[in-house]
């Protein structure tokens, strides 16, 4: 039995769960709503509560599928109830950001600043203190959108090894390296 698949999803109040035809379970809470279409062989219970993912048997393909859909659905009701924030930080001189409704402007050391416009489900806030690395605030009910869009900010200018320069997630570590050494 999947360890992660077995586990109930407690729904919280103000959650509700539908699974409409071609198997699209759409939940809808206080922050929003989302849908995802999850495998056929793969049925919902809920009890009280209490929300559970059946699989019919013990095929390779179920069992892969049981964690996965499980681990989706919990994200999904995690995300309207709760939601889901990532801040991400600037390192480097003259690196800035700046928002204007959901464009994002950012200087990160190259000729040109990068324009970014940010999906309407996610809500974009930046802060410019004195002293401090620029922080870009994220927040949204989807997790996978997300996760997607600060990778997309992040990879405009990866932290590199020597310096630590760059976009990074506040809180990572980055692996340093030691430079040239004269012989």
């Amino acid at each position: 039995m999947s360890r992660i698949g077995k586990l109930p999803i407690t729904i919280p109040a103000g959650v509700t769960i539908t699974v409409g035809d071609d198997n699209i379970v759409t939940v809808k809470g206080p922050k929003g709503e989302i849908s995802q279409q999850i495998s056929p062989n793969i049925k919902l219970e809920n009890e009280d509560g209490v929300l559970t993912l059946v699989r019919p048997d013990d095929s390779k393909e179920n069992r892969s599928k049981h964690g996965l859909y499980r681990s989706l659905v919990n994200n999904m009701v995690v995300g309207v109830s709760e939601g889901y924030r990532k801040e991400l930080e600037l390192v480097g001189v003259g690196y800035r950001a700046s928002n204007t409704g959901q464009l994002l402007e950012l200087s990160l050391g190259f000729t040109h600043s990068i324009f970014m416009q940010i999906a309407d489900e996610i809500k974009v806030e930046t802060k410019s203190e004195r002293n401090k690395n620029p922080l870009i605030i994220l927040e949204s009910h989807d997790k996978q959108l997300l996760g997607q869009v600060c990778a997309k900010i992040r990879s405009f200018r990866k932290p590199e090894p020597y310096k630590g320069k760059g976009v990074k997630f506040v809180g990572e570590e980055i692996r340093r390296k030691s430079g040239k050494t004269v012989g």
